[in-house]
């Protein structure tokens, strides 16, 4: 494993808390506070910020299977993306897999079953580590019940994956549950069962508090919405905050309060 890629997954574990959803990867440029952006948001990009903040990347899964109902890029062009992304943006800390979501929906399009949707997203995670064992991939146990969940971490299991001694493991299709308690159900079995170090991909605000103790992360762009109409005080005099990157660490500020998670310092001067 190089340095560089010792240091992000060193980094990932001091990763903890909320991560701010960037609709804009300018703002890594501007941002003191821990980042989350999508690749969907950099992969057309010819230029690319230099980041000021750690961050992590998700790979866009969810988008990938809505519009295309499977994957467009291959394992290794994605590692290409990956590693142009540590090179010149710097400071990434871990990177999603190209997993599959089980949400009814994202099975529906596919129209394959949520057992090939585990398989998938495991072996894609195997493979990335093959190709670039470098880079700072980590896990993601994907299901829709809570049996799901756990076969999914006995399919890791199966491939010689060992949970537990990884950094971050991120948890999917669980940001788009409208009961909190069906996302407590989740975590809390994974939690049980002995996975630590959890990622909640867009746990909503009503579920995070629920689970938070028994997470490291989570992240969301929910801002946005809530944003709004709420822009009372913006600094830069907004009429319309659903774009405003003081909005966004605002609600980080909000949301990490609520929850115990501590926050850094916010936009750069």
């Amino acid at each position: 494993m190089s340095a560089a890629a010792a240091v992000a997954i060193s980094t990932a574990r001091a990763l903890a808390g909320f991560l701010v959803g960037l609709p804009e990867p300018a703002w890594l440029e501007r941002v003191d506070v821990f980042a989350f952006v999508s690749r969907t948001r950099l992969a057309r990009r010819k230029r690319l910020p230099r980041a000021r903040t750690w961050w992590a990347l998700d790979s866009g899964g969810f988008t990938e299977i809505k519009r295309h109902g499977r994957w467009t890029i291959t394992a290794a062009e994605y590692v290409a993306e990956v590693r142009r992304y540590v090179e010149q943006i710097g400071m990434l800390a871990w990177a999603a897999p190209m997993d599959w979501m089980c949400e009814p929906d994202q099975i529906a399009r596919t129209g394959l079953s949520v057992i090939e949707h585990q398989r998938r997203t495991v072996a894609n995670y195997i493979e990335l580590r093959q190709l670039a064992p470098d880079l700072p991939f980590v896990p993601v146990i994907q299901g829709w019940t809570v049996a799901d969940y756990l076969r999914c971490v006995q399919m890791y299991a199966d491939a010689g994956v060992d949970l537990a001694a990884l950094p971050v493991v991120g948890i999917g299709s669980v940001c788009r549950r409208i009961s909190p308690t069906a996302v407590w159900l989740v975590i809390s079995a994974l939690h049980a069962a002995g996975v630590r170090n959890m990622h909640g991909f867009g746990v909503s605000a009503s579920a995070l508090p629920l689970v938070a103790d028994m997470l490291v992360s989570s992240d969301s762009q929910a801002w946005s919405g809530a944003a709004r109409s709420e822009t009372d005080g913006c600094p830069e005099g907004k009429v319309d905050c659903r774009n405003c990157l003081h909005a966004a660490v605002d609600y980080a500020d909000l949301l990490g309060h609520r929850v115990g998670w501590l926050r850094r310092t916010g936009p750069a001067a």
